[in-house]
């Protein structure tokens, strides 16, 4: 298992664009993320420039790939924390898997749902915007009108 500490790891350090460019994040990113205690503040030079590690490269790249994969920061951070204790149970993360993968499923069916319903306007066939199925579906007044 590979450590994904605090990030004030030893070795030669990375300035904040470099760890960008080594975990494929923006420094913007990273110094959101430092705000909001996802990432720890790593040390500074005298000249005031922040100094990264191999941790910070590894914990970064964790935390991408998270919010790759459709993750809250609040998740991710659970998701952290429970990295950090490698022999607690998997329970938590495997629930918040399965809690995951349903909202990811409900979306796919409203993006199918969606689709049909683009596919069926798209078959118009009118020549005039008169009769365009679009338009007249954009103009029903069902709900809010």
């Amino acid at each position: 298992m590979v450590a994904i500490s605090s990030g004030r790891g030893r070795g030669p350090g990375y300035t904040i664009g470099a760890l960008g460019a080594a975990a494929g994040v923006n420094p913007e990113t990273i110094r959101y993320y430092e705000r909001i205690g996802l990432m720890p503040a790593p040390p500074r030079s005298t000249s005031g420039y922040r100094h990264y590690g191999e941790a910070a490269v590894r914990r970064l790249r964790f935390i991408r790939r998270g919010r790759e994969l459709g993750f809250a920061i609040a998740e991710i951070t659970g998701l952290l924390n429970l990295h950090d204790r490698p022999d607690a149970p998997c329970g938590e993360a495997d629930a918040l898997t399965r809690e995951h993968l349903a909202q990811v499923e409900a979306k796919i069916a409203d993006l199918q749902a969606l689709r049909g319903e683009l596919a069926r306007l798209a078959s118009c066939g009118s020549k005039s915007a008169r009769h365009c199925r679009l338009i007249e579906a954009l103009e029903e007044k069902g709900c809010c009108g």
